[in-house]
């Protein structure tokens, strides 16, 4: 099959699942067929799926992630020891591990199209991933604490795993907790890495952005949990950002080493 064809295959059994979109009309441009498959994964509950579909999932994302051009870490040249700095599409980097910026409930964001992290890295993994995010939550009985960690497999990115992270939500004002919440998240991140023999993990800007933390706060503390960690374990980071606001916090930060 070509992708064109993998694409509608994947929409029509998406479809054919949910009668409540077996009637939304397929468009005719690509962009438009991928936009209705993207926000019919991303309504999709958590379950399997068949062999068959599976697959063509897998074989449609691959190509889809090689079209995008895989940036890997042996390619990126370091700003300090064992530390990189990359601005772009977190789904695009190859390495141990990428960091998502998960909720409390690990299943992933259900709003259809939605442009944050956690829809992007389950979109491009495939529907197996809220499957597996499910079984664990329903494995640990209870959603996941705020600074807590959970490690799963990538699918059809092109990194090797998957680390969710419940980082704070600043809704008033920073607190002592928020900052002790979000250097939580980050070493959790790097302990379930160090533990599962991975030797590179890339970061997301944890709470920043919707979720309200401050930029340069979050950047600062980041910066030295990393460095803090790398003192007794050999691990590789990416610090992976954004926004144009981000790329210059880090760069100043890891320029002048303003994060102790």
């Amino acid at each position: 099959m070509t992708q064109k064809d993998k694409l509608l295959y994947l929409i029509k059994y998406l479809q054919n699942e949910d009668p409540h979109c077996s009637s939304i009309d397929i468009p005719d441009s690509e962009a438009d067929r991928f936009d209705l498959y993207r926000s019919l994964v991303n309504i999709r509950p958590a379950g399997e799926a068949e062999d068959e579909y599976l697959k063509t999932e897998d074989d449609y994302l691959k190509e889809l992630s090689n079209a995008k051009r895989i940036v890997d870490i042996k390619d990126l040249k370091p700003v300090c020891k064992n530390i990189y700095l990359w601005q772009g599409d977190i789904t695009r980097l190859r390495c141990g591990a990428i960091v998502n910026a998960a909720n409390s409930g690990m299943t992933g964001c259900y709003q259809p199209c939605h442009n944050c992290i956690d829809n992007c890295i389950h979109t491009f993994a495939g529907t197996r991933l809220r499957y597996k995010c499910a079984q664990l939550m329903r494995e640990q009985g209870h959603e996941e604490p705020t600074g807590g960690a959970k490690l799963t497999p990538a699918y059809n990115l092109p990194c090797d795993n998957v680390i969710h992270t419940v980082g704070p939500i600043v809704l008033e004002g920073l607190s002592n907790e928020h900052c002790e919440l979000l250097e939580s998240s980050y070493r959790s991140c790097l302990e379930l890495a160090s533990a599962n023999g991975i030797g590179s993990i890339a970061f997301c800007c944890i709470s920043t952005g919707v979720f309200g933390f401050p930029q340069q706060e979050a950047a600062r503390i980041a910066v030295r949990t990393v460095k803090e960690f790398q003192k007794q374990h050999d691990i590789e980071v990416i610090f992976n950002v954004f926004k144009d606001e981000d790329l210059r916090i880090y760069r100043e930060l890891l320029r002048t080493d303003k994060a102790s």
